[in-house]
C-alpha cells in the first residue's frame, strides 16, 4: 500500500488517516465523536478500539508483539482463515491459516449518518495462497468504528469447486485481572477441552479463569459478556454466522514460552472468539458467500457477578 496515495484516495480529513505504523506496516487510524481506533493493513487486523467515554482500550496488544513480514501480530483481533487452529491436514502450514500474515488492500472508507466510520479491507487468492490452499476466494473485512465496534468477515468462493473452512475473529480483550474475570452466556453448553486432549465437557455456571484455558464451545450463538470488575466494565459480544466460541488464556508456562508475549501479560488479557470451529465448519459452493460477524460493546460491570 502506497501511504501517500492511500491518504489521497481514502483519507477523511479530521477523521481517518493512513500512516506508517510499527514495522513500516500501513496503519489506518480513526478518531470520531464516538471512539478512536487503529487497523493494520498487515493481516487486516484491528489493533485498538477505545470509546470516547472510556480510558482503557477494549483490546489487548502485547508489548512484545512482532511487527515483521511473515509473522502474526499478538493482540487486537487477528483473522484466522481458512482454518482455525493447527493445520488440519498436518502439512506444515501455519496455525490459524495464512491471511493474518498477508498485506490487505484498503477498499473503501466512509463516514456514516450516525457519525461512525466504516472501512473495508480485502485480500484474494494468488499463486502463493494456492500453493498452500488450492482454491479461489475473495475475503473482505468490514470494520465499523462507532459507539460499538463492529466487524464482519465475508468469504466468497470465486472458483469452480466447493471448499470447506473454519475461521475466527480471534479477539484479545484487555482485562484488569483475568483471575477476577468471568464470561457469561456459555452455561450448560458443551465444549471441547483442548488441554484435555479434546475431551467433551459441559460448562457449569460462568467461565472462571484460574489457570490455562483453551476451549471450543459448541452449538452456541448467544450474546456473550465478559464481566471485568477490576476495570469496572462488561464487554458484550454479539455474534453473527457463528455457532461456536473459543475462550483462551495461556497462563504462566505458555506465556513464558512465547517470544511475542510478556511473562506477566496473561493477567491482563482474555480471548473470547467468534468462530466457525470444530464441528461448526462452513462449506461454500462456487459463487456462494459466508459472513462471520461480531459487535463489541462496553458496559458497566455486573454487580455481585
Amino acid at each position: 500500500m502506497d501511504i501517500a496515495q492511500a491518504n489521497e484516495e481514502f483519507g477523511i480529513p479530521g477523521v481517518l488517516a493512513i500512516c506508517a505504523g510499527n514495522g513500516g506496516f500501513p496503519l489506518i487510524t480513526v478518531e470520531n465523536a464516538h471512539a478512536r481506533a487503529s487497523v493494520c493493513a498487515h493481516g487486516g487486523q484491528v489493533l485498538s478500539y477505545c470509546p470516547a467515554a472510556h480510558d482503557e482500550d477494549l483490546l489487548f496488544l502485547s508489548r512484545h508483539a512482532y511487527f515483521e513480514p511473515g509473522k502474526a501480530i499478538k493482540g487486537g483481533i487477528p483473522v484466522c482463515w481458512p482454518w482455525f487452529g493447527p493445520d488440519p491436514q498436518q502439512q506444515g502450514r501455519p496455525a490459524h491459516g495464512f491471511v493474518r500474515t498477508r498485506g490487505w488492500r484498503l477498499l473503501s472508507t466512509e463516514v456514516r449518518v450516525d457519525g461512525s466510520t466504516r472501512l473495508r479491507l480485502g485480500t484474494r487468492d494468488d499463486e502463493g495462497t494456492r500453493a498452500d490452499w488450492p482454491y479461489a476466494f475473495a475475503l473482505e473485512i468490514e470494520v465499523t468504528i462507532g459507539a460499538d465496534l463492529e466487524l464482519a468477515l465475508t468469504t466468497e468462493n470465486t472458483g469452480q469447486e466447493p471448499f470447506t473452512l473454519t475461521q475466527a475473529l480471534h479477539a484479545y480483550f484487555r482485562v484488569g485481572d483475568v483471575r477476577q474475570t468471568q464470561v457469561f452466556g456459555l452455561a450448560e453448553y458443551d465444549y471441547l477441552d483442548k488441554l484435555a486432549e479434546g475431551a467433551r465437557k459441559t460448562q457449569s455456571g460462568p467461565v472462571n479463569v484460574q489457570g490455562p484455558i483453551d476451549r471450543v464451545y459448541l452449538d452456541t450463538s448467544e450474546t456473550l459478556s465478559i464481566n471485568d470488575p477490576s476495570l469496572g466494565r462488561s464487554i458484550q459480544i454479539e455474534r453473527e454466522g457463528s455457532r461456536s466460541a473459543v475462550v483462551w488464556n495461556p497462563w504462566v508456562e505458555q506465556a513464558r514460552n512465547m517470544g511475542d508475549f510478556g511473562d506477566d501479560e496473561y493477567l491482563q488479557m482474555l480471548c473470547v472468539e467468534t468462530t466457525n470451529a470444530a464441528e461448526d465448519c462452513v462449506t461454500l459452493e462456487p459463487g456462494a458467500q459466508w459472513r462471520l460477524g461480531s459487535r463489541y460493546r462496553l458496559d458497566h460491570a455486573r454487580e455481585n457477578a
